[in-house]
């Protein structure tokens, strides 16, 4: 899989530089924000995906007509609230107006908002893989039929064919093997380095049984960041993130951090509700400390550096900060000191 430019992903030592930008202000003010990413070195640039938001592939239209070289796609979009045949089409159409700069973030999704919407997360691990394996063939110009946990029939794109870097936001054991043997990249989602080495064996056993033509692997640390030049303000502005990872963690991973039990369960059944306010004020120190990398530039610097040791490059997730354009500033100051 190859770079616009023609380069292998993955051949360079250079660690990978992302940034993921959240569709809850206007697709305009994001394309600004992208456009910044890109003047301060940013590599990939990450539209979030949840229902609640504007709408991911059209704030990816504007970061695209905003930008002239960072590679931009959904991160991560889920196969659930959308078929896997138009996220397919949605993807192409982005790497069109990019001039072939798209790339395909996909993962199973939040099952605390999928729940919201009535939606069982059936057979995740299948579903992510078969999304991506129809996406590639239809992507190649293929005309396909599918039956397993979706249903196409003689479907195919009316666009030009496409080669899409795919990258799979994964946590558990399975979905980060699943992605080491045959996607492109994986967006680890932690921040910690202790949840990361983990994640670095898991992504080392599916990597054995990579077969040779699926190319380089890319491992990235989808890590939710919050710097600024105050500490406390940093902290703050991670509640609304870290509530949402909290409340998806699997039970090994609050066990891994020492978080209590009874109130990640109190974040995550506030979200269940719906009432995002009181998820976000359910969030404890502990658990900003596990599943945020927050601070100021300096200590968000040395995150980066010991995250570094198990992974190929650092998405900088939402929120980034209080104040964005200063936030994207301080990240890339954090990343180029870490590297």
């Amino acid at each position: 899989m190859t770079e616009p430019d023609g380069t292998e992903i993955g051949s360079t030592d250079a660690p990978t530089w992302g940034i993921e930008l959240t569709p809850e202000h206007p697709p305009d003010r994001v394309a600004e924000i992208a456009a910044h990413a890109e003047s301060e070195g940013f590599d990939v640039a990450f539209s979030s995906c949840h229902y609640f938001n504007r709408d991911p592939f059209v704030a990816l239209s504007r970061m695209a007509g905003a930008t002239e070289e960072i590679r931009l796609g959904p991160g991560v979009v889920n196969p659930y609230e959308c078929h896997p045949v138009k996220l397919a089409g949605q993807a192409a159409t982005i790497d069109e107006v990019s001039d072939g700069r798209a790339v395909f973030g996909v993962g199973a999704g939040d099952r605390s908002t999928l729940s919201n919407l009535g939606i069982d997360r059936d057979r995740p691990l299948r579903r992510v893989l078969e999304t991506f394996d129809v996406a590639r063939d239809l992507w190649a110009g293929d005309t396909v039929t599918h039956e397993g946990t979706f249903t196409a029939r003689d479907a195919s794109l009316n666009l030009e064919p496409a080669e899409i870097p795919v990258y799979v936001g994964a946590q558990g054991p399975h979905m980060l093997r699943m992605s080491a043997k045959h996607a492109d990249g994986v967006l680890i989602n932690a921040a910690h380095p202790r949840d990361l080495e983990w994640a670095a064996d898991q992504i080392a056993q599916g990597k054995a049984d990579r077969p040779a033509e699926h190319g380089e692997f890319e491992a990235l640390a989808f890590a939710s960041v919050s710097v600024a030049a105050d500490e406390a303000d940093a902290r703050e502005a991670a509640r609304p993130p870290v509530a949402f990872i909290a409340g998806g963690a699997a039970d090994p991973v609050v066990e891994r951090h020492d978080v209590d039990p009874d109130a990640v369960s109190a974040v995550s059944e506030a979200l269940e509700q719906g009432d995002l306010g009181a998820a976000f004020d359910r969030v404890t120190p502990p658990m900003i400390d596990a599943f945020c990398i927050a601070g100021t530039t300096e200590t968000v610097a040395e995150r980066f550096e010991a995250a570094l040791e198990y992974v190929d490059g650092i998405v900088v997730g939402s929120p980034l900060g209080p104040d964005l354009e200063d936030a994207v500033s301080r990240a890339s100051e954090a990343l180029e000191r870490a590297t």
